[in-house]
């Protein structure tokens, strides 16, 4: 008898349908084609003795497989329970008459329970695309793929309960999450609050111009200074994640299977902190079976690269297509992923190997060959892709151990909403632009004007600084953001003037 089962194959963070044709007929042998990978070639063993502890069998026939299109790769043991529904199925164990109502997914333990699956919100996603009326899959994926309206989600402990569902349709609980509700509740809990940070009010507004216009910021001070306490409260300002960057954003960390059991929807923008350690792979993704790496987990939010110098530098050179094309490319001899990185990029850095180069009290025990050749591990190239350096000097301990109270995150991110508002409403027309830091060439020439004064104090400081035509877009799209915080319909001189000096730590003034 044929039967047929759907599941869904993960391609980057899209799915697609896959249909599981099991024909049980005169034989003894047993066939899986449809280009599986090892992982769904072992489902056999996993599915024959999730069967028998279950009080269940299988066939004592010729059992062929197919799972099309064939053309596509299929991955992973997600695909155990869809095949072991289709057998039982074509077997005639079980009813056939609405198995094409559900996409089925999940992977078999050897008693039958069913183990969580990497990709099930995009899995969901594709199965109300199809028409699929619901999705059975494991009861610790259920609440993520019900985030997706429309579409009925029914999560199972184990084979026997699927089983019963499909022959009398009334044993599994169908799983709703209010997403609204849920997302309004939890989009604003952080733990850090820019309250917590006693002075360096000069780096306070710096983050909140980088806020405000989505900049990429490299702190630079000496150890101690406060560079990691900033950059963890940077997230605590940016705007909220409307409802479709939270969905995209948990599709990405659901295809990395970094969801947890009780999650269903991210309502916070991530925040990557990858050690100096990681390799180019683990940053922008890859492998053999393509997985999204830490910049695209970062996507909508922050990717802070503490100790900047100490990575390597082949994986510090990745970076850069991605922080101008907001994506990543995967390609491999048979096919190519595409992940999103529209990320801000935080960085901190030691001015020196010693730390104490420019230090207010400590002196640097470093040579000026030494400061330069630790500054060097940092290309012009990458420098150019971050559009503010700032340098953070250590507090007094006055302010330190001061009681005057601080603005609060709050505070600070209704500020970068009201400019973030001012931008998205001058881009509407442009579809993927949404802050200062994605316009294109053309887009600054349009919305990015300063007169002839203007221009004769951008020529001063590229000539002196030896700036380059790209930190040249990047000071504009800055005195850009500076001035919408503060409402003006043009670039003024004192804006353009603070973006300069938010450039002040360009290689050739460093170490000098």
């Amino acid at each position: 008898m044929l039967v047929k089962t759907y599941g869904s194959a993960v391609h980057g963070i899209r799915a697609i349908t896959v249909t599981v044709e099991v024909n049980v007929s005169t034989g003894i042998r047993y066939f899986l084609v449809g280009l599986p990978d090892s992982a769904v070639k072992e489902s056999q063993h996993r599915i024959q003795s999730a069967l028998h502890s279950n009080g269940l069998k299988w066939p004592g026939k010729q059992i062929v497989i197919n799972m099309a299109p064939a053309d596509v790769r299929k991955e992973g043991s997600l695909y155990d329970l869809t095949i072991a529904i289709g057998i039982l199925a074509a077997s005639e164990q079980l009813p056939s008459g609405n198995l094409g109502r559900y996409m089925i997914m999940g992977e078999l333990s050897l008693d039958g329970g069913l183990q969580p699956i990497k990709g099930a919100l995009p899995i969901a996603l594709q199965a109300r695309e199809a028409g699929f009326e619901g999705i059975i899959l494991p009861k610790k994926n259920a609440l993520e793929a019900a985030v997706v309206e429309g579409l009925k989600v029914y999560g199972a402990e184990n084979l026997r309960e699927v089983v019963a569902f499909v022959s009398t349709g009334n044993t599994l609980q169908e799983t709703r999450v209010d997403v609204q509700s849920l997302f309004m509740s939890k989009m604003n809990r952080y733990s850090f609050d820019f309250a917590d940070v006693r002075g360096q009010e000069t780096v306070k507004r710096a983050l909140e111009i980088a806020a405000s216009g989505g900049h990429n910021v490299l702190m630079i001070g000496s150890p101690g200074a406060g560079k990691t306490m900033l950059a963890k409260r940077l997230p605590t300002i940016l705007p909220p994640l409307s409802l479709d960057e939270a969905i995209e954003t948990t599709k990405i960390h659901s295809v990395a299977g970094k969801i947890g059991d009780a999650t269903s929807l991210m309502t916070r923008r991530p925040f990557r902190s990858p050690h100096h350690t990681i390799s180019d792979v683990a940053l922008v993704g890859g492998g053999t079976y393509p997985q999204p790496g830490e910049i695209s987990l970062a996507h909508n939010g922050v990717l802070f690269l503490d100790e900047l110098p100490e990575f390597k530098r082949q994986v510090l050179e990745v970076l850069r297509q991605p922080l101008e094309d907001r994506e990543i490319t995967i390609s491999r001899a048979k096919f190519t992923v595409k992940y999103p990185a529209s990320f801000m990029l935080v960085a901190s850095m030691n001015p020196c190997p010693c730390g104490y180069y420019n230090h207010p009290t400590k002196a640097c025990v470093c040579t000026t060959g030494m400061i330069q050749k630790y500054l060097s591990k940092i290309s012009g190239p990458l420098l150019d892709r971050i559009d503010m350096h700032i340098e953070v000097i250590p507090v007094e301990f006055d302010k330190l151990a001061g009681t005057r109270p601080a603005e609060t995150s709050g505070m600070i991110r209704e500020r970068v909403i009201h400019a973030r508002g001012i931008q998205a409403q001058r881009y509407a027309s442009y579809p993927g632009v949404h802050s200062n830091a994605q316009i294109s060439r053309k887009m600054i020439e349009k919305f990015c004007r300063i007169d002839e004064q203007g221009q004769q104090l951008l020529k001063n400081a590229m000539e002196k600084r030896g700036l380059s035509a790209r930190a040249y877009d990047r000071i504009l799209k800055v005195a850009r953001t500076i001035a919408d915080l503060e409402e003006s319909e043009n670039i003024q001189n004192n804006h353009l003037a603070e973006a300069i000096q938010y450039r002040s730590l360009d290689r050739e003034g460093w170490g000098g």
